[in-house]
């Protein structure tokens, strides 16, 4: 689902001709090279890594940095090579999500398999929708085939791509090849109230440890530094009361994940939203810790200062 909309009323999201038109030949070029075997995909990861680590150093200073403040007590060469690491897995789940366009359905199924989902469906059941949670760890990305194994509408949260609706409209066929729908985050509330008015029940998927604005209300530790989060996924939770599940992704071996939804609340009207987000972020840290390599350390999760006016909510 592309919001068109937002072109007009941000100029960040506006595209001039000659942009449009690099996009979509880039874009048809992804396509093209989402066919390759997976063999071959692999194969370049490996020269990708190579390029990326020791060529480019790809946004190298941002990831020593996030780990060694999330590490203190690793040493230089162990965040060294745990930043060898990550780029090694970053190049892997790039070219995945590159070849998720061309898979088919057996294929998908092959490549990662669900857990925990019987308890989502006793929601279903009952009619009642849940919120799913999942952050930027291992391949999240192929998550979305959890529409395949699960009788709820899965609604994909994402935030829209700047000035590339080629890419955009790429990537969501992906994720909603499946079944699911995408929908943008600033209409992630709203969808929900429509498709409980009409009787629906939902899985509402989003990856919630994205950066909002350094204005956002909700200030706690992650990972040993101050960060903000988006209290979304709590305000969906307490206005709806729907269970709160969280989505663990874990590799196999390259290539192959298991993806986990563990419930972490079952009630959350008797529960505050304060709870529900430290609850998410205590799992998240605990799955970080076990393999640090798998998450998204190149992201400036940490670039904002929290203004004096805004309290630090602590467990």
């Amino acid at each position: 689902m592309i919001d068109t909309e937002l072109t007009k009323k941000n100029k960040n999201y506006y595209e001039s001709i000659w942009k449009r038109t690099s996009n979509n030949i880039a874009v048809a070029l992804l396509k093209l090279m989402s066919y390759l075997p997976f063999w071959l995909i692999y194969r370049l990861s490996d020269i990708l890594y190579l390029i990326v680590k020791y060529i480019i150093k790809y946004r190298k200073k941002v990831i020593i940095e996030n780990l060694s403040y999330a590490f203190p007590e690793k040493n230089r060469k162990e965040i060294l090579q745990l930043t060898g690491k990550f780029y090694r897995h970053f190049c892997d789940f790039a070219l995945e999500t590159l070849k998720m366009y061309s898979l088919n359905e057996e294929q998908i199924k092959k490549r990662i398999s669900f857990k925990g989902l019987e308890v989502t469906e006793e929601y279903f059941n009952k009619g009642k929708s849940v919120i799913m949670l999942g952050m930027h760890y291992n391949n999240w990305e192929w998550s979305s085939a959890v529409q395949l194994f699960t009788r709820h509408l899965v609604l994909m949260i994402y935030n829209p791509v700047r000035g590339n609706q080629a890419f955009e409209k790429y990537i969501n066929h992906s994720r909603e090849k499946w079944g699911g729908l995408c929908i943008p985050v600033h209409k992630s509330a709203r969808s929900v109230v429509q498709f409980a008015q009409m009787g629906k029940p939902t899985g509402l998927w989003l990856a919630a440890d994205q950066t909002p604005n350094a204005n956002s209300q909700f200030w706690t530790i992650f990972l040993n530094r101050e960060a903000p989060f988006f209290t979304g996924p709590e305000k969906i939770a307490k206005k709806t009361n729907q269970p709160v599940f969280f989505n663990r992704i874990s590799k196999i071996k390259r290539g192959y994940y298991e993806a986990e939804f563990l419930q972490l609340f079952s009630n959350t009207e008797n529960v505050s939203g304060e709870d529900i987000m430290l609850g998410y972020i205590k799992k998240m840290e605990e799955v970080i810790r076990e393999q640090p390599e798998y998450y998204l350390w190149s992201h400036r999760r940490w670039k904002h200062k929290r203004p004096d006016d805004i309290p630090l909510i602590l467990r």
